[in-house]
């Protein structure tokens, strides 16, 4: 009797343990918090507590976009590298110990991969940077205090001398089609402060130019007579977000003194090769004769000249009524890839008898030059320019084009004789996508920028280059570390005639890569 008590006794205290230990289990704990300077950090992959340790690991991104930092992860030898506050700090996997500034330091837990994600240890690295660490544990927060005020909130942020974008051009593409703005529809209020707060953050880093897309796909972020609401401030294309967009930004842009730009896309009519959801008073709905159908997407026809005459009247209503900086044009002028079939404009508008391939080029050069006559005659002191391909023609091509090896080029595949419009003088600016590394193989970064300040010397356009940030992080040769994107920029200095720079995009600036911010500051404001 006695035995049998005491097995009850010992099955009840084990089955209470293992019912306590599954309560521990199955009732997840709340995610762990990070708050910098009381603005929280955003994350990826939630942080998580090594019981052994006793440390806070977090994602290798908090690190880089969070504390502004520069980190390099080497895949071979499994070691992170930071850069940091004055620090450089290193750490391998599985070691027990790591190096700041090249000394040996003892870690209670180093850098591991979980899931793919490359996870390092906060209080070490935070404390190293310099920064106060504290952790709640009922709140499961942990709060980080770098001893800097931050502004307050909607103050701008100290940018510290101010540069124009006269003086030098320090620009931003933002783009709706690609996610820059807005991430919201159907808000006003959130629609507004979105991009107040990007315009801060630009700001911040010595942004002084926004290149906004106000005509994505034949469409507009702006109340037109012309073309339809865009379906990216609400959704639905031609429906209005009840406010107008564009004075809004404008306002906004210069109230921190900096340029806003119209980026209009030229012949895209819609980006897919649908036209369920577009508008009645879309190009395509209106003038379906006037596009083709790439397999892709919709173009308007550069071939039919009251096409082309329809868009300038399109971008004129911009010039003729809001208070901008410039009209921009990006390379969507013919398509990349695809077929475009537009024999039948060929057969009915080539009075030159001219072959296919010059009688395209011919199309958008009468289309830039009548645009930005158009320009010049409503506002001789807004600026027209345009953003192409970061390669003219090859070498191999043409033996004046440049040491390169690209497979489309501007001349040859989008039919864009940038060569042409800057000799004739017809644009203001050129700002070539050179989005490639310094030394890159089928082409380098170094020696276009060599390239394209020969082509504008001794004329009067401008060379602004174009900038890839995005592909910061990528397995792209050169963009394993934020420091290729400085480097460029001091490339650039060796050359008289390159005036500035625009990077690709808003948010990829934002995102912070490889901890590009504080780089971008620190060359900026020295």
């Amino acid at each position: 009797m006695k035995r049998f008590k005491w097995l009850i006794m010992s099955l009840l205290v084990v089955l209470t343990l293992q019912s306590g230990a599954w309560q521990v289990l199955a009732t997840p704990s709340k995610d762990i918090t990070i708050y910098l300077d009381g603005a929280a950090l955003e994350t990826d992959v939630s942080p998580y507590i090594k019981q052994t340790d006793n440390v806070t690991m977090v994602p290798l991104r908090v690190i880089s976009q969070g504390l502004s930092a520069q980190v390099a992860w080497s895949q071979p030898t499994s070691t992170v590298t930071i850069n940091g506050n004055g620090k450089m700090l290193s750490m391998t996997t599985g070691a027990g110990s790591a190096l700041v500034d090249g000394a040996t330091v003892q870690l209670d837990s180093s850098v591991e991969m979980r899931n793919g994600r490359v996870m390092v240890p906060l209080r070490f690295i935070g404390e190293q940077l310099g920064l106060e660490v504290n952790w709640d544990r009922s709140a499961r927060t942990i709060t980080l205090l770098s001893g800097a005020s931050a502004p307050a909130p909607g103050e701008p942020a100290e940018t510290g001398d101010e540069v124009s974008a006269s003086e030098s051009m320090r620009g931003a593409w933002v783009s709706t089609v690609n996610g820059d703005w807005p991430s919201t529809k159907n808000s006003v209020s959130a629609q507004q402060q979105e991009f107040s707060s990007m315009l801060d953050d630009l700001a911040g880093m010595g942004i002084n130019a926004v290149f906004v897309q106000v005509r994505a796909s034949a469409d507009a972020i702006y109340p037109s007579n012309t073309v339809p609401w865009s379906k990216y401030l609400t959704n639905v294309q031609g429906k209005s977000p009840g406010y107008d967009p564009l004075a809004f930004m404008i306002e906004e842009t210069h109230k921190r003194g900096m340029e806003f730009h119209a980026w209009f896309n030229p012949f895209r009519a819609n980006t897919s090769a649908s036209s369920a959801g577009l508008a009645d008073n879309h190009v395509a709905v209106q003038h379906p004769d006037w596009i083709v159908n790439t397999g892709a997407q919709l173009y308007i026809n550069p071939g039919i000249p009251a096409a082309r005459q329809q868009i300038i009247d399109d971008i004129m209503e911009v010039v003729n009524q809001y208070d901008i900086d410039g009209v921009h044009l990006d390379d969507y002028f013919y398509p990349y890839s695809g077929t475009f079939n537009d024999d039948s404009a060929y057969a009915s508008y080539n009075d030159g008898g001219l072959n296919k391939g010059d009688w395209r080029r011919d199309n958008t050069n009468r289309f830039v030059q009548e645009l930005g006559a158009a320009v010049h005659a409503a506002n001789p002191d807004l600026q027209f320019g345009i953003s192409p391909f970061g390669v003219w023609r090859n070498k191999a091509d043409d033996i004046t084009g440049s040491d390169t090896r690209a497979g489309v080029t501007a001349y040859g595949t989008t039919y864009a004789d940038v060569r042409k419009w800057i000799k004739e003088d017809w644009v203001d600016y050129v700002a070539p996508q050179i989005y490639w590394s310094i030394g890159y193989t089928a082409a380098a970064y170094d020696k276009l920028v060599s390239w394209w300040s020969d082509e504008v010397e001794g004329t009067n356009v401008k060379l602004y280059v174009g900038h890839s940030p995005y592909k910061l992080g990528t397995s792209e040769q050169g963009w394993q570390t934020a420091q290729q994107i400085i480097d460029q920029l001091q490339w650039n200095e060796n050359y008289t005639e390159v005036k500035g720079d625009i990077f690709f995009s808003a948010q990829y600036l934002r995102k912070n890569p490889l901890g590009l911010i504080s780089l971008l500051q620190s060359y900026y404001h020295e």
